[in-house]
């Protein structure tokens, strides 16, 4: 999503630019003067026919926002900006193996050569300088991100639902939302539903255990862009209370909407929603659920927040972020 959002926004400036793919652009990046498309073929080998083309053409600069292999393949040959999204693979939590073990092996050789290193959020910069000393911070910028839709619609919570919309595994930290939810009194619990949505990821068959176990509990797989903003639209709360992110989109979606938002004190959860969202402990399952009866009993802190939350919001567009990534590639 950050890739579509900031690309899209970088292309409407006159500047004239290559888009190198391994699938199907947007048919409006096709029709722009500015804009040669190229495609080369898919899978592991694509990093490195990406990488050739940037040794034979030599581009201005070549900005990666999802890989870290080409950078690593061009070293400092080609002027490039990495994106880093967050240093998932480098924590202690449970991922996926793959990508801990490819971001593991060229991360830190991306980084070193690249020429700036965008960051998608403040605490993202400061866990990249913690965990690699040697790099500039005048070489690291934070430039954000935006949200999912450009005009979505107001939050009016009619469905009595706390939704909470992530990809099922230990760090986004379903598992204590349940069981925070199974600590609520009986009246809230018959009255307000836990809606999870989102596809399975690694090491979630605990969730699902608790999904079939705990009573008022759903959970709807892998939800449509309608679905999803369905649910942001009518939820009573959204609740999010991950372990870690990079920069937390299904959090800034939520309070663009205006909804009253329950999510993590940590790292980038805090820095996106400040004080429009009620932050919680994530690995107190306590903290969790006495925050999430606050919510569902206090209509008035519910209101202060989601008025908030949209204020909140509005600091955080793509054209901010092309801004961002476009002043720090003309100041290097």
């Amino acid at each position: 999503m950050w890739t579509l959002g900031c690309i899209r926004q970088i292309l409407l400036s006159a500047d004239t630019y290559s888009v190198l793919s391994d699938a199907p652009v947007p048919r409006e990046w096709e029709e722009l003067p500015n804009v040669q498309v190229v495609r080369l073929r898919s899978g592991f080998l694509w990093h490195l026919r990406c990488a050739r083309w940037l040794l034979s053409v030599r581009p201005d600069w070549y900005l990666s926002p999802t890989s870290f292999l080409v950078p690593a393949f061009v070293g400092c040959t080609v002027r490039t900006a990495v994106v880093v999204h967050d240093l998932i693979a480098f924590r202690s939590e449970p991922h996926a193996w793959k990508p801990r073990m490819l971001e593991r092996l060229f991360l830190p050789r991306a980084v070193r050569c690249a020429r700036a290193v965008l960051c998608v959020s403040g605490a993202t910069r400061q866990d990249l300088l913690v965990r690699f000393p040697r790099i500039h911070p005048e070489r690291c910028v934070a430039v954000y991100a935006g949200p999912t839709a450009s005009a979505p619609r107001f939050n009016v919570p009619d469905n009595c639902t706390i939704a909470c919309i992530a990809t099922l595994c230990p760090r986004k930290n379903q598992l204590r939302l349940i069981e925070a939810y199974a600590l609520l009194p009986d009246a809230l619990r018959s009255r307000f539903r836990l809606v999870l949505a989102g596809g399975r990821g690694w090491q979630d068959a605990d969730i699902l255990r608790m999904v079939e176990c705990t009573e008022g509990v759903e959970w709807r797989g892998y939800v449509s862009p309608d679905a999803y903003d369905a649910l942001l639209t009518t939820c009573t709360v959204f609740a999010y209370p991950s372990l870690y992110e990079g920069f937390g989109l299904p959090v800034l979606d939520a309070l663009q909407r205006g909804a009253a938002v329950l999510t993590s004190s940590r790292g980038s959860l805090g820095e996106v929603a400040d004080d429009a969202a009620l932050l919680v402990d994530p690995e107190d399952t306590q903290s969790i659920a006495h925050g999430l009866e606050q919510l569902l009993t206090d209509a008035a802190m519910r209101d202060a927040l989601r008025e908030r939350a949209v204020q909140q919001a509005a600091h955080y567009t793509w054209k901010r972020t092309a801004s961002l990534v476009h002043s720090t590639l003309s100041a290097v």
